[in-house]
């Protein structure tokens, strides 16, 4: 047995390589929750907290995160078996109610610390892995069709990618329509194109949106409505032979249920920080199955660390339908993992190391640190 000793928590805030347009922002840097889990034998586990667009996403900001951890989840946990993650998530869900980004971070990081002290991966405490690469999509997202249509034939060439993810919803419908179609059309059979809404349109709108996307041969559709809207989501699933994805709409274990009940999606796309950690992401996986539900491994454009997580438990699903869209560290300017994931022939390589198989590079940890070196010189630029 190894207590909690101290758990410790900093935002760090990543720029990305060009504007990330959502419909609901457009992201200009990535602010990331690191945690330290220090237990009292001397080891580590380190965990991440990602969000996307501050609280224009969802209900949870770094700075959120970060308050949940200190004030509230660390001061329940310090002290007890660091080797007892079911005793810590059972306490943590009792005590921090929601917060599941929160609780993901935190999570991780028990388990990193648990597989490093068994030296082993966190992917052999989920079963053992059954690939150690997968197919990675890219998000196109500039806004601009020639700038994408220019972005996914470089990674083509490169054999980086050859899945594009969209970002639409923030144009009309039918401008949305003649922008995804114009990259199809430019791109046509080498790639799969698939978009992501990201619950910007009405029922009306995603019926005409749908019937446009499908024509032109678009693959999926991702969060075309709201999260709630659990009966459009379902005729939207029996209408359109495009597969319907739901996202936003999966905040852990009861939503899969829930959706799997009614078959109101055809793919989940399941993130470990919105379903509250690598534990319930595995009961999501579990539910969709059983449902036979077609998988996705989603992200909230976390840094190699957060991905390197998630690579560890996708890696244990013996079919992933719809691949990943594990591209995170390929968004930012700078890399703050000692050894980079790495992306080669179209797919991400599980890290090979101990727990989720990741270091930090601290020098630039500090760097970006929201104190750190980086915040002093873009104050003094100002």
């Amino acid at each position: 047995m190894s207590k909690i000793d101290r758990i410790e928590t900093l935002i760090v805030d990543l720029p990305t390589i060009r504007g990330h347009v959502l419909s609901m922002t457009t992201m200009m840097l990535q602010s990331i929750v690191l945690v330290r889990v220090r237990f009292a034998d001397g080891s580590v586990g380190l965990g991440e907290g990602t969000s996307i667009g501050g609280l224009s996403y969802g209900a949870e900001s770094p700075e959120s995160i970060q308050l949940a951890i200190d004030t509230y989840i660390a001061p329940q946990l310090l002290g007890r078996n660091g080797d007892d993650i079911n005793g810590a998530i059972a306490l943590m869900d009792k005590m921090v109610r929601g917060n599941p980004i929160a609780h993901c971070a935190v999570e991780t990081a028990l388990w990193d610390g648990l597989a490093k002290r068994l030296d082993t991966s966190v992917a052999q405490l989920f079963g053992g892995a059954v690939r150690d690469e997968m197919a990675v999509a890219w998000t196109l997202a500039s806004g601009n069709s020639e700038t994408d249509i220019i972005e996914a034939q470089q990674m083509i060439q490169a054999k980086r990618h050859n899945i594009f993810k969209l970002k639409i919803g923030k144009r009309a419908v039918r401008d949305d329509i003649a922008h995804v179609a114009a990259i199809k059309k430019a791109l046509g059979d080498s790639a799969s194109i698939r978009v992501d809404v990201n619950q910007a349109w009405t029922l009306a709108d995603a019926r005409w949106g749908l019937a446009g996307l499908q024509d032109i041969g678009v693959d999926l559709v991702e969060q075309p409505i709201r999260a709630r809207a659990l009966k459009g989501m379902k005729q939207l699933t029996d209408t359109y032979e495009i597969g319907v994805m739901a996202d936003e709409s999966l905040q852990g274990p009861e939503d899969a249920l829930t959706f799997a009940a009614d078959r109101s999606a055809d793919v989940f796309a399941v993130k470990i920080a919105q379903s509250g950690g690598l534990k319930r992401g595995a009961e999501v996986i579990a539910i969709a199955q059983a449902a036979g539900i077609g998988l996705y491994a989603g992200t909230m454009l976390e840094s190699g660390l957060g991905t390197a997580a998630a690579l560890q438990l996708f890696s244990t699903v013996e079919t992933l339908e719809w691949g990943t869209e594990l591209f995170g560290p390929l968004l930012f300017t700078d890399e703050i993992l000692q050894n980079p994931i790495e992306y080669s022939n179209f797919r991400v390589k599980r890290p090979a190391g101990l727990g989720i198989g990741v270091a930090l590079d601290e020098d630039k940890v500090k760097f970006y640190a929201r104190d750190g070196a980086a915040a002093a010189q873009r104050i003094a630029g100002e």
